[in-house]
């Protein structure tokens, strides 16, 4: 489906400033539909000739076409319509409300209900402006679904009240305000809790779920007739926060629309939200959204104290892992074997690559591994195992990006097999003469699966070479590690121009 952007430059000339109004209206314009119970669409007026389409008229007095690019329905009652509307063209009678409102500038309430298939519903359209113009650059149809229609509660004649106050500010270019750096979302939303202040600032109604928010902060009264900043700065516990939220109130009172903030007290955390009431430019009061947020905070807290303590385990066992290979090291020099010190020293590097891994997801946010500066450490230490007449170079060609940790510590032994495989049997008796030994690592991501390659132009496999069949401990490690922890397949074959080529496919779905 185009995106509000891609149809609007499309169909209409409107210039990326009222396109971003545009776009701040549909990320606030569900605040309108719940308080309204009903969808609204978001109309254009085309003006650009479209490709294959008819002409635009030259006709000023000529009826416009209109374009729905945007559309949000209701989660406070029924919507009108059971389809998208996004991308509809109307035009015609079907669009005479929609012209009215464009054309005047003005809300347009008049006319019957009209029928979409079995369900009533009442048209109404509002002009959009943007706060320092004068020309209409969209309207809004608020259509309601009448299927339930009834006699309205309080709570609802509060709702609709409001709904209008907003829809006369969308009109006079007031709403929506100023987005404030960090914030993205629009909530708290009206179901959370609604309260709504006359111009001294005093609770005229508060929605029981608002009630029930301020009696978690301590509050033990009603909120109907009291001043709300006064009484969130006395029942906030830390009087920093209770003197800014207070000072947030009073800012709506005046017409501005500050940022959202949360305050605590007693254990409960509670968002709100204050938005200026000012149809027709004059200020008759402020809606404050609330939200009860305790438990939304408790369990981030809960998982940042979790993160902490896996952060910590891995940071230990990376700890316990180099403790264990510093020990095979000091192993390594007390024993007279050739044949067993090499096994002990083999052992060191396989526990440092473990370690490597786990020293990186000690400092990760989540279980994943940014695997480039793993491997890149793995190809240094092999580098240093080779023998100095050796002259092997290791260099990554591309990037492995990021991998989860189940995946990460097996490809890494594997991959510390693989290349210590390379520089101790790809290049021994090489002479002075020949061309420098090089191994390339390489890796890229097709279909879900993680192609890892490490090619070397060494003097290459023996004859009758066969993985399955290898009784050397690496390359027995290799096959294992491959085929059971990463469920993966590895093949070992003779590179094209000379040389060796290990080629390890992981599927790096759900494991």
């Amino acid at each position: 489906m185009s995106t509000l952007r891609d149809l609007v430059e499309e169909y209409t000339t409107l210039g990326r400033i009222e396109i971003e109004h545009l776009h701040r209206l549909a990320g606030d314009w569900q605040l309108i539909a719940d308080l309204s119970f009903a969808d609204l669409l978001l109309w254009v007026a085309i003006d650009r000739p479209r490709p294959g389409g008819e002409p635009v008229s030259d006709d000023p007095n000529a009826a416009p076409s209109f374009i729905c690019v945007a559309q949000v329905r209701p989660t406070t009652g029924p919507t009108a319509y059971q389809d998208d509307h996004v991308g509809r063209i109307t035009s015609g009678p079907e669009a005479a409300h929609l012209a009215i409102a464009h054309s005047q500038g003005r809300i347009w309430r008049e006319g019957d209900p009209v029928w979409y298939g079995d369900t009533p519903a009442r048209h109404e359209a509002i002009p959009v402006r943007r706060r320092d113009g004068v020309d209409v650059i969209a309207v809004i149809g608020r259509d309601t679904n009448l299927s339930t229609a009834r006699a309205p509660s309080q709570l609802e004649m509060n709702y609709l009240n409001t709904a209008d106050d907003l829809a006369q500010m969308v009109a006079d270019g007031t709403f929506p305000g100023p987005r404030h750096p960090g914030e993205t979302t629009s909530a708290p939303r009206v179901g959370d809790g609604l309260i709504r202040l006359d111009a001294g600032g005093r609770v005229s109604y508060a929605s029981p779920n608002a009630q029930s928010a301020y009696r978690r902060l301590g509050l033990t009264t009603h909120l109907v007739g009291e001043d709300l900043a006064a009484v969130t700065a006395r029942v906030v516990e830390d009087p920093v926060t209770g003197a800014q939220a207070a000072e947030r109130i009073r800012a709506s009172l005046r017409g501005e629309a500050p940022p959202r903030l949360e305050v605590d007290s007693r254990g409960a955390t509670v968002l709100q939200r204050a938005l200026p009431l000012m149809p027709a430019g004059v200020p008759i009061g402020a809606l404050v959204l609330v939200r009860d947020v305790t438990e939304i905070r408790r369990q981030e807290r809960a998982l940042l104290t979790k993160d902490a303590t896996i952060r910590e385990i891995h940071h230990r066992v990376k700890n316990n892992l180099q403790t264990v290979a510093a020990l095979l090291r000091l192993q390594a020099r007390r024993v007279t074997s050739p044949d067993a010190r090499t096994a002990l020293e083999e052992s060191v590097r396989r526990v440092a690559s473990i370690a490597i891994v786990h020293e990186t997801l000690s400092t990760s946010v989540d279980e994943e591994v940014a695997f480039d500066a793993v491997v890149d450490r793995i190809a240094a230490a092999a580098v240093d195992v080779a023998a100095p007449e050796t002259k092997v170079h290791l260099r990554r060609a591309s990037s492995f990006g990021v991998l989860p940790a189940d995946v990460a510590t097996p490809l890494a032994m594997v991959l510390n097999e693989l290349l210590l495989n390379a520089v101790e049997h790809g290049f021994t008796g090489r002479e002075d003469g020949d061309e420098l030994g090089e191994v390339v690592i390489s890796a890229h991501r097709f279909r879900r699966q993680l192609h890892v390659t490490v090619a070397d132009n060494g003097k290459g496999l023996p004859e009758g070479f066969s993985l399955d069949s290898a009784d050397r401990l690496g390359l027995q490690i290799v096959r294992t590690l491959a085929q059971g922890e990463l469920r993966g397949s590895i093949e070992m074959r003779p590179r094209s121009g000379g040389g060796t080529e290990a080629v390890l496919v992981v599927p790096l779905g759900r494991r």
